[in-house]
């Protein structure tokens, strides 16, 4: 197939390029490519490519600053997506679009599978949300992802990092680290949900999808995994979320359970443990 992937340079972008080009013709599409906010932008690129299937990285996911400015969050966030999958459903294009564990309030306490109402409790997740429908809805071949705690080898542009490169920079940087230990959630590696997004885009089984690894930690559990696999040694302790600053609400439990991967058997996700530890491996964590 001809896949477009818009935000090809990002941290899960990277990845499905990686993966996706190996058995398929791959085009990467950029913010200077492509401006999802603007329908004629959209329809020219989406167009003149003539991809059979887009597949859609391109978000507002700095946090604090969608509740400064919710307007741009929702400009991308939600009127993005809904240009994309307008234009996809008027040419015929297959529309994979990712979303958020963010999009659930953590009262549930146990894993939320895709059958599980969503409560936004914040700007940045209730524009999610919108997209989530938008892609859903006016998309008849959309396929909609969502994740939880992701991290890859080219780190998030937008938040000038991903978890494990901040805990390393804390590490060399401070005294001691401190991470909340009462927010649990999964911690995914991109490269296997570009993995499982190749294997989903085989079928026509179009809807809604949870892709995270198996199991579930604290922010903390996901630290000392680093400290213990990079072996650094700056003191790391344990806190609560009580100890710092509340800049934006955020669920203190977003567990995703891979129900309709799992219906349709393809469910290659591995435990969030052992394929943190092998990434780990293979991160040059000194540059």
């Amino acid at each position: 197939m001809k896949l477009a992937i818009i935000g090809a340079n990002g941290q899960l972008g990277t990845d499905l390029q990686e993966v996706l080009s190996t058995k398929h013709d791959v085009v990467g599409l950029n913010h200077k490519d492509i401006e999802i906010t603007d329908i004629n932008s959209v329809n020219n690129i989406l167009s003149s490519t003539k991809p059979n299937i887009v597949l859609n990285t391109a978000a507002y996911h700095i946090v604090p600053e969608a509740e400064k400015f919710p307007d741009k969050a929702f400009h991308i966030n939600g009127t993005g997506v809904l240009n994309l999958a307008r234009v996809c459903q008027d040419l015929d294009i297959g529309l994979v679009h990712y979303s958020t564990d963010y999009v659930f309030d953590g009262k549930k306490q146990q894993p939320y599978t895709e059958d599980d109402c969503p409560n936004p409790l914040s700007v940045y997740a209730t524009t999610k949300l919108s997209g989530e429908y938008f892609a859903l809805n006016y998309s008849d071949k959309s396929y909609v992802i969502r994740v939880s705690g992701i991290y890859g080898k080219v780190p998030c542009r937008a938040k000038g990092g991903n978890f494990i490169t901040t805990m390393i920079k804390l590490a060399k940087e401070k005294p001691e680290v401190r991470v909340v230990n009462d927010e649990i959630l999964t911690p995914t590696p991109t490269y296997e949900i570009a993995k499982n997004t190749a294997a989903l885009i085989k079928s026509d089984a179009f809807g809604l999808y949870h892709m995270s690894c198996e199991g579930e930690c604290s922010w903390y559990e996901f630290a000392k995994v680093i400290w213990e696999t990079l072996q650094l040694r700056t003191p790391l302790y344990p806190a609560s979320v009580k100890d710092f600053p509340l800049v934006v609400k955020r669920p203190f439990y977003s567990v995703l359970e891979n129900q309709n991967l799992n219906k349709l058997g393809i469910n290659q996700m591995p435990q969030w443990k052992d394929t943190l530890q092998e990434f780990l491996k293979n991160f040059n964590h000194e540059k």
